[in-house]
């Protein structure tokens, strides 16, 4: 007799059980719980993937910060996922947590027919190390107030932090290639954002001496 191999719920699922329950609030904590050993991973596509879609100014930098705790705690090796008190306890009203779950849902559940565990040599603790440490550069530029610079890297996030959950060295491969599109986008944006900052001052010091000539 044949035993069937039950498969673990998938990330949607699991946020559509949460925002389905009876309670007035959801906090950070009882997302961190229900998804146990796979926290990682899912707090980081979590946390990381609202961010990719436009949002109000100002949402980077309230889901940046658990970024930076989680990120920085695969990056040293930690097997379990802790955040401080002040982050844990941090709630939103489940009308707010399901309107977000249903924006992310229709992105969420198209990936998810198309994961299945593949590549999986890429996931150690070595590489997971090196993950952690890309994914916490990433994080500081998502949290930062960076003006068209935080979508990229929260899709990267996003991207690493599902492939992590689910198994999925291609979706890892594909966070490499979008860490490597936004860093040279912001390094272009930064590069622009000098140059224009140098020909204005470089005006305003003409302008300057014209008015005042001494």
């Amino acid at each position: 007799m044949s035993e069937t191999v039950q498969r673990a719920p998938r990330i949607s699922e699991i946020l559509a059980d949460i925002a389905s329950q009876k309670r007035k609030t959801v906090s950070v904590r009882d997302v961190l719980e229900a998804f146990g050993d796979r926290a990682f991973g899912a707090l980081m596509f979590v946390f990381a993937a609202p961010v990719a879609l436009p949002m109000p100014p100002g949402v980077s930098a309230i889901l940046g910060a658990p970024l930076l705790f989680i990120t920085s705690q695969l990056m040293i090796g930690r097997r379990t996922l802790w955040l401080p008190k002040v982050l844990a306890d941090r709630t939103m009203t489940r009308g707010d947590f399901a309107a977000l779950v249903e924006k992310l849902s229709p992105y969420l559940t198209w990936i998810e027919r198309r994961l299945r565990p593949r590549l999986t040599f890429l996931y150690n603790r070595w590489l997971d190390g090196v993950t952690g440490l890309v994914c916490l550069v990433l994080a500081v530029i998502v949290f930062l107030p960076i003006p068209f610079g935080n979508m990229l890297p929260a899709l990267a996030i996003a991207a690493f932090g599902l492939g992590i959950a689910e198994r999925d060295g291609l979706l890892g491969l594909f966070g490499g290639v979008a860490t490597t599109i936004s860093l040279s986008v912001l390094a272009l944006l930064s590069g622009a954002m000098i140059a224009a900052a140098a020909t204005f001052v470089k005006v305003l010091a003409a302008t300057l001496e014209n008015v005042w000539p001494f």
